[in-house]
This record gives structure tokens, sequence and C-alpha cells, in this order.
């Protein structure tokens, strides 16, 4: 016997309650989506829903190679030579890696010294022209202004 309310399918009612939940607040909208898509595998009962979460954790952990990413997989082949040679060859491409991670932290350290060295420069420019502009405003215009002068 099925007790929902509103069932979990492409009706008017639902169409227009995920409407109106992406109106209001995004996630409620994005909420009555997924309960329109997988509503019907949970059944409406909390055990089914966590029995379709195990079976989706089992799957992943019994498929763990294509669900890992970058991460390796260290367990034996059988085969005592060809697990040293993989072990070999993975510690030489992290001894690359190593190698090459320093590289670039060598070249980013060049680029900022040469970005350090142009903002010196440009600075220096502005300051040598800011002072060759200013240099004659002691000597010749003191005696022009009226600050100093009272009368």
């Amino acid at each position: 016997m099925n007790t929902a309310i509103i069932k979990p399918q492409w009706s008017p009612l639902t169409i227009a309650l995920m409407v109106l939940g992406f109106i209001i607040f995004w996630p409620v909208g994005l909420a009555v989506l997924g309960y329109i898509l997988w509503g019907e595998k949970f059944g409406g009962s909390a055990e089914k829903a966590q029995s379709y979460w195990n079976k989706g954790c089992g799957y992943m952990r019994n498929n763990k190679k294509h669900f890992g990413g970058m991460g390796r997989d260290f367990s034996s082949s059988g085969n005592a030579a060809f697990d040293d040679y993989r072990a070999e060859q993975l510690r030489r491409l992290d001894e690359e890696r190593a190698r090459l991670d320093a590289e670039i932290d060598a070249f980013h350290e060049y680029m900022a010294n040469l970005r350090k060295a142009k903002d010196r420069e440009e600075f220096d420019r502005f300051m040598s022209e800011h002072r060759g502009n200013r240099q004659g405003f002691g000597d010749n215009n003191q005696n022009n202004n009226n600050w100093g002068n009272n009368g």
C-alpha cells in the first residue's frame, strides 16, 4: 500500500512544486526533482532507502579501481618479479614527479623575481621623473608664493 500524498512521478502537481521550489529556494526545487526521479526506488520507507544506499556503496567498494581516480591499487599481481618491477617504476615516477615539482617551484620563483625587478625598475624611473619635476620647485618659486608672507 502506497500512502504517499504526492507520488514520485511527473504530474502537474509535482512539476508545479518543483518550479515553485526553484523560485523560492533552489535546493528545495532540486530536492523535489530528486524525489520525482528517484522516489520510486526508495518506495517511501527508510528500510528501502537504506538498502538502496548500501547496494550503491557495495558496488563502489567492489569496483574501487573504477572509482578510485588517481589512487593506486597496491595489491599483489601474483608474480613477485612483476611486483618488484612495478614498485621500482612507481618509485622512479615519484622521483621524476618530485623533480618536476621542484622545477616548477624554481620557475615560479624566477618569474616572481623578474616581476619584482620590473616593478623596481618602473618605480625607480617614476621616482627619478618625479624628482626631476620637483627640483626647481624649492629654488625659484619660493618668493612667488604667498604662504610665508603676511603682507
